[in-house]
C-alpha cells in the first residue's frame, strides 16, 4: 500500500531487492541474445524507524507511463538483397567515427521471418556496425517445394553476406571485416557460412555471386550446430530439433538418415567444419545441469552440450573454436561480444580488392 499524506508515521523494517539486468534470471528462455556485461544483483536491508510516511512518494503518472528507450532507427531499413519479400537487411552504422567500419551480421528466424540485432552498445563504442538479416524460411521453401527446406535459409545467408560485401562501401562498411552471428536457430546460418569455405563463383552472371563468402569470425549463442538427427542425439540424448530441415519430421529424418546423408554433408555445419573454418565462439548462460525452472524440452534444444560436442569435433579437425557456459569460462575472450569485437578490430582495414 502506498502511504497517504494523512498517515503520520510508522516503523518500517524492509528488505529491498534491486535487480539490474540480471543475466541468469531475466533472460527469456527462448532469447536469442546473450546477456549484457553489466549484470549484477544487489540486496539491501533497511531499518527505517519512525519514518514520516510523507517522505515516501508514489511514482508520478508521467514516470509510470514513460516509454522504454527505443532502439535507434536503422541507418538503412529494409534493404532488399534479393527478389523475395523476406530477403531484407536493416543496417546500423555507428553515428561517430569515420569508418569504413567492420560489421557484425546477425541472423534470426528459420521457421518464421525475423529481423533484429542485439544491443548496439556492444558494437558502436568499438567502431563496429551491425546488420539484421531476414531470410526466407523453411515454410517458404516447403510452400515452393524446395528440397531440402533448410537450403533456402542458408543460401539466403550466403547471398546476404555477398551482397553486403559487394555494396558495403555505400554504407561506409569494410568489406574485408565481416563477422556473422546469431542466437538459437539464427546461429545455424552463421555457422554454415563460417564452415562452408569459399563459395564465390567468378563466372556467375550475377555480380553478387562473384564476391567472396569468407568471414572474419562466427558467434553462436545457445545454438544448434547440426541438422544431423543422429549427431544431435549423440550430443544431447533425446533431443528433437530442426524439422523439417531435411524435408521430414524428426522421427522420419532419423529413420531415413542414411538416405539423407548427402544432404546432411552438404548443409550441416558439423559436416562442413575443417581447419579452414573461421574462428568460432559458442556461448550459453546455462551449465551442463538443467536449471530447475527450465523445461526439459527447452533445455535440450538450447543445452551447452551442443557446443561441447561441436568444439571437440571442430578442434579435432584443426578449427579454432571457443566455448563458454556457466561454470566454464572461455580462453582469451570474456564473452561472445568481446570475441566478435576483438576479432573484427584486430585485423587492419581492408581495401576495395578484399572481395
Amino acid at each position: 500500500m502506498i502511504p497517504t499524506p494523512t498517515t503520520r508515521s510508522l516503523t518500517i523494517f524492509s528488505v529491498v531487492t534491486i535487480s539490474i539486468s540480471v543475466a541468469q534470471h531475466t533472460i527469456p528462455p527462448d532469447s536469442e541474445f546473450p546477456p549484457m556485461k553489466t549484470s549484477c544483483i544487489l540486496t539491501v536491508c533497511c531499518a527505517l524507524i519512525a519514518l514520516p510516511t510523507t517522505a515516501i512518494a508514489a511514482p508520478s503518472k508521467a514516470a509510470a507511463n514513460k516509454p522504454a528507450p527505443k532502439k535507434p532507427a536503422p541507418t538503412q531499413a529494409d534493404v532488399s538483397y534479393g527478389q523475395h519479400a523476406h530477403q531484407l537487411l536493416d543496417i546500423y552504422v555507428p553515428p561517430q567515427g569515420k569508418g569504413p567500419f567492420p560489421v557484425v551480421m546477425w541472423f534470426s528466424g528459420l521457421w518464421a521471418p525475423s529481423k533484429q540485432v542485439p544491443d548496439l552498445n556492444q558494437f558502436f563504442p568499438h567502431g563496429c556496425a551491425a546488420i539484421a538479416v531476414e531470410m526466407r524460411t523453411m515454410k517458404d521453401a516447403t510452400d515452393e517445394k524446395i528440397d531440402p527446406p533448410i537450403s533456402v535459409c542458408l543460401l539466403d545467408a550466403r547471398r546476404a553476406l555477398q551482397f553486403v560485401r559487394l555494396n558495403g562501401a555505400k554504407w561506409n562498411l569494410d568489406p574485408s571485416r565481416i563477422a556473422v552471428a546469431g542466437g538459437s536457430q539464427g546461429a545455424l546460418p552463421a555457422l554454415y557460412l563460417g564452415c562452408e569455405g569459399e563459395r564465390a563463383d567468378p563466372n556467375a552472371s550475377d555480380p553478387v555471386e562473384r564476391v567472396s563468402t569468407k568471414v572474419t569470425c562466427v558467434g553462436a549463442y545457445r545454438s544448434q550446430p547440426s541438422i544431423d538427427p543422429k549427431q544431435m542425439q549423440a550430443w544431447v540424448p533425446g533431443v528433437k530439433w530442426g524439422a523439417p530441415a531435411l524435408g521430414y519430421n524428426f522421427e522420419e529424418s532419423l529413420k531415413r538418415r542414411d538416405d539423407l546423408l548427402p544432404k546432411i554433408q552438404a548443409w550441416s555445419p558439423d559436416a562442413l567444419v575443417s581447419k579452414d573454418a573461421a574462428p568460432m565462439y559458442f556461448e550459453n548462460e546455462w551449465g551442463l545441469t538443467k536449471p530447475d525452472d527450465i523445461k526439459v524440452e527447452n533445455y535440450d534444444v538450447h543445452s551447452p552440450r551442443w557446443g561441447v560436442g561441436f568444439q571437440k569435433l571442430a578442434q579435432a579437425r584443426g578449427a579454432t573454436c571457443y566455448l563458454k557456459y556457466l561454470g566454464h569460462p572461455s580462453e582469451k575472450y570474456s564473452d561472445i561480444w568481446d570475441f566478435l569485437v576483438k576479432e573484427l578490430t584486430a585485423r587492419p582495414q581492408g581495401n576495395a580488392n578484399d572481395k
